[in-house]
């Protein structure tokens, strides 16, 4: 046997080195319990955010979690619960920040529409239209001058009173054409009809069914009072910009029905769903209302006012038609015993004709057809004495397509394009809801429940009584 011994220096060292040895192995054993707890949290956020919402990501292409799990019943703990089931129980989660699809006026649901369009059709979809949207931004302008010239002239025309009719016995040889017209009808008819009985009246083809579909307005996610998210999420910059509001418009002009749908593509398959509450929805998206009769109403109207300065701008360039309208109103203001209005009479019955002429536009349009958007003496419809006709009995003028106009989708674009983007956004939204619920017998679905980002505080008990925090957060992008 042999002596050993260790100096009291060594023996300091040896201590000092199995402590430092003891802290390494317990820090590392700390650093591996935090990070395992990290990997547990984001297994687990990663795992529920898995649990996207089928119908939603199949039929619009938007990702989100339906936060009552198919009850109807919505409460955040149901997303700490499944944290639970997919991490580690002894792990504490308190939600700091969430985010629905309504939140921001529809932020997060705009953002992914918008990624979902330039990864699937890419930016060069709408390059071409970019460069027109100040000339749509004029022409909504005209539209809204027209609408006051509008009211001006049937105020005129009230003051004029009833204009007599020529009778001869039935005798019309030797009238020129205006005469003949004049002695037959009231060339203010169709204005006046318009005016007591809606636009509806006057521009649907023969063949055209109008839908009598209506919804609860009251429940739609842009009317209804909503929950409301809470927490800082990063945005996209620029979501409003002229590129990001015509990509949205196409969205929705390629999701939703339209009017003019079933004449321009009877096979689409949006015009499938009967289940719909509305087949009209491009328009509801347009004017909010209960009805398809009166969203078709309000879109249309303001298509007519569009059309009926554009068609104006055209005649105050006719020499030709202008005399006509001369003629006419000499012979209005002879029936009135009133030849000091000729002037007065000849700027209203352009006015008319000017709308007359757009409303055989409309009927191109609603039939699926292009309609010429300058016109010249070619492609002009309405002739002086066909004024007289329509609006009555005996109006049965159809509208002629041609082949480089615009159509009614077209129009539909311009006004998407024009419409404020918050309520586009929102009732974009309320389709996209109660198609879910009524088309997937989804009751339960409701927009402002569908979970798109998470922000979570994490607490766990990692060595002893230690506590280690730490934040994590998730979101569809």
């Amino acid at each position: 046997m042999r002596k050993g011994e260790i100096t009291a220096f060594l023996s300091l060292v040896f201590v000092l080195l199995l402590s430092f040895i003891s802290g390494i192995i317990e820090a590392s054993a700390i650093q591996v319990s935090k990070n395992l707890s990290r990997l547990d949290t984001d297994r687990a956020i990663y795992s529920i955010f898995g649990e996207y919402q089928k119908q939603l990501l199949e039929q619009y292409h938007i990702f989100a979690i339906e936060g009552s799990y198919g009850t109807g019943d919505y409460e955040e703990d149901s997303l700490i619960r499944r944290m639970h089931y997919y991490g580690n129980e002894n792990i504490q989660h308190e939600i700091t920040g969430i985010q629905y699809l309504t939140d921001n006026n529809g932020q997060t649901f705009r953002e992914q529409v918008l990624e979902y369009m330039e990864q699937r059709y890419g930016i060069e979809l709408i390059r071409e239209l970019s460069g027109m949207t100040a000339q749509w931004e004029e022409q909504q302008i005209q539209g809204e001058e027209m609408g006051e010239k509008q009211e001006y002239v049937m105020r005129e025309i009230e003051a004029l009173g009833d204009i007599p009719e020529i009778t001869d016995g039935g005798n019309t040889e030797g009238q020129s054409s205006t005469e003949l017209a004049v002695s037959e009808g009231n060339p203010f008819t169709c204005m006046e009809k318009i005016e007591n009985e809606g636009i509806l009246s006057v521009v649907l083809p023969k063949e055209m069914t109008l839908s009598g579909k209506e919804t609860d307005i009251d429940s739609q996610v842009s009317y209804r009072n909503l929950r409301t998210g809470r927490g800082s999420f990063p945005s996209r910059s620029n979501m409003n910009g002229i590129e990001e509001k015509l990509l949205f418009g196409e969205y929705i002009l390629k999701e939703f029905g339209n009017a003019a749908m079933k004449e321009t593509d009877p096979e689409q398959d949006i015009l499938s769903g009967e289940e719909r509450s509305l087949d009209y929805e491009v328009e509801y998206i347009l004017a909010g209302k209960a009805s398809d009769k009166d969203n078709l109403e309000s879109v249309l109207f303001r298509i007519f006012l569009i059309r009926m300065a554009l068609n104006y701008v055209y005649l105050m360039k006719d020499t030709v038609k202008q005399g006509e309208a001369q003629t006419a109103a000499l012979a209005i203001s002879a029936l009135l015993l009133m030849p000091e209005a000729v002037e007065a009479v000849k700027q209203i019955i352009l006015v008319v004709w000017a709308a007359g002429e757009s409303i055989l536009d409309i009927r191109t349009l609603l039939s699926g057809q292009r309609a010429a958007f300058m016109k010249n003496a070619e492609n002009w419809q309405l002739s002086i004495w066909g004024l007289f006709n329509l609006g009555t009995e005996q109006d049965n003028m159809e509208g002629r397509g041609t082949q480089d106009g615009l159509s009614y989708e077209d129009y539909l674009r311009i006004l998407l394009f024009l419409e404020n983007t918050n309520n586009v956004t929102m009732r974009t939204l309320d389709r996209v809801e109660e198609n879910i619920s009524r088309q997937d017998n989804m009751d339960f679905f409701k927009a402002d429940q569908c979970v798109s980002r998470l922000e979570l505080q994490n607490t766990v008990q990692i060595y002893g009584n230690l506590t280690y925090q730490f934040p994590v957060s998730f979101g569809y992008e």
